[in-house]
């Protein structure tokens, strides 16, 4: 007998919402989590460990993988009777222990072996300061499966001279800025069992001893891992007598920096201190460093570099502005910043989940004008396309399909 479609007898959406009415962290199609415990990593940044459902588990174990460091989570939580969605970045690897989990911290739910995953959270909005100071523990939300390409896939090998077949792990520099050290946790930890060389920059506002002492057990432990942490406020902490990032603070670190590949995350302020070091580096040493350079961008800020890595645009926003016309809605309002705040500023509400041009829930029509995207520096075409509101801004007066 030949093989062909089989229908299923019994949909699984139907057993899906029959078990979520019996019990609601089971489901076979939706991944959930479930907060176990929440940890103090530093005065402005709380972990939250959470149990995964079935579906989650089945879904991670159908890949060759499970969640690779660098990754993120996209969280849906119900507030006050509207659903809200926000990214959050996946602290370490599938499996592994972190470093506070002991019998002060961890609950006996957390210690036992079910598959657990945990993110970092700045308590700072709504979302985040639900789930870090109001959630009660033992509640369920959904979630996204792991996301992101802001991974080690992405470091460059080099041939090594010493055999034609042989290749070599180049150096990588991981540099963060306040809450950007999360995602670096996972990758450093992967890139020192893979046998990389590893250096890392923390630039932060207060002091994080926990994380520091963690970094220094990374360091005990693996000879080819340095970390500097710098305390913006404290000069003693300063590389190279600089408080930002800098070309001098760089070349201080003794790195082949024509062979390493360099992971950044932070504000966008510090995204353009990095390009503009690198390139002072690349013309004084006549190499190129700028294709080194991985981000991983968050926040709203809009930055924009010209040839030499000077920021051109910044939170002063040195735009024109124009005119935003919502075409369903009738309402039109002006705009000098990306298209979603601009709009809030005028007191219109636009659809939006990560404000960080990922989950694509503020993707809209537009209908005519010429906009940019702040990640991709990309100028749009006049006519009609599908664009993030939260990552682009008009440089025409412009009519969305809203």
């Amino acid at each position: 007998m030949a093989n062909g479609y089989r229908p299923e007898i019994v949909q699984r959406a139907f057993v899906d919402f029959i078990g979520s009415r019996l019990h609601p962290f089971w489901s076979l199609t939706t991944p959930k989590l479930r907060l176990l415990a929440r940890y103090e990593m530093s005065d402005d940044l709380i972990a939250l460990q959470f149990e995964t459902n079935q579906a989650f588990r089945q879904q991670i174990f159908k890949g060759t993988d499970d969640w690779k460091g660098g990754q993120y989570l996209d969280l849906r939580v119900f507030i006050d009777g509207v659903y809200h969605q926000r990214s959050y970045s996946i602290v370490g690897l599938a499996n592994q222990p972190l470093w506070w989990q002991d019998d002060a911290v961890i609950t006996e739910t957390a210690k036992s072996k079910r598959h657990a995953v945990t993110i970092a959270i700045k308590p700072q909005g709504l979302v985040s300061n639900y789930l870090t100071k109001q959630l009660p523990l033992f509640s369920i939300v959904d979630t996204s499966m792991p996301l992101g390409d802001f991974t080690l896939a992405q470091a460059k090998t080099s041939l090594d001279h010493r055999g034609p077949d042989n290749q070599k792990l180049n150096p990588l520099l991981f540099v963060a800025g306040g809450s950007g050290i999360t995602p670096m946790l996972g990758l450093i930890t992967q890139a020192l069992a893979n046998g990389h060389q590893v250096a890392l920059l923390h630039y932060n506002r207060t002091e994080l001893p926990q994380l520091q002492h963690q970094w220094q057990q990374l360091s005990d432990i693996h000879p080819t891992f340095s970390y500097h942490f710098i305390h913006t406020d404290n000069p003693t902490t300063y590389l190279a007598d600089e408080r930002y990032l800098s070309a001098e603070g760089l070349l201080s670190l003794n790195l082949p920096l024509a062979d390493t590949q360099i992971f950044a995350c932070g504000s966008q302020a510090l995204s353009a201190g990095l390009y503009k070091a690198v390139n002072e580096i690349s013309v004084l040493q006549n190499i190129q460093l700028r294709d080194n350079i991985i981000v991983e961008n968050f926040g709203n800020a809009l930055t924009d570099f010209d040839g030499d890595g000077n920021q051109l645009l910044d939170n002063a926003l040195q735009t024109e502005s124009h005119t935003v016309y919502l075409r369903s809605r009738q309402r039109q309002f002006d705009s000098d910043t990306t298209l979603l705040v601009a709009a809030e500023n005028a007191s219109i509400r636009l659809a939006y989940g990560c404000r960080q041009g990922i989950c694509q829930l503020c993707r809209c029509n537009k209908m005519s004008g010429v906009v940019k995207n702040i990640q991709t520096g990309k100028i749009s075409s006049d006519g009609y396309e599908s664009i993030q509101t939260c990552i682009n801004i008009a440089m025409t007066d412009v009519v969305l399909d809203i």
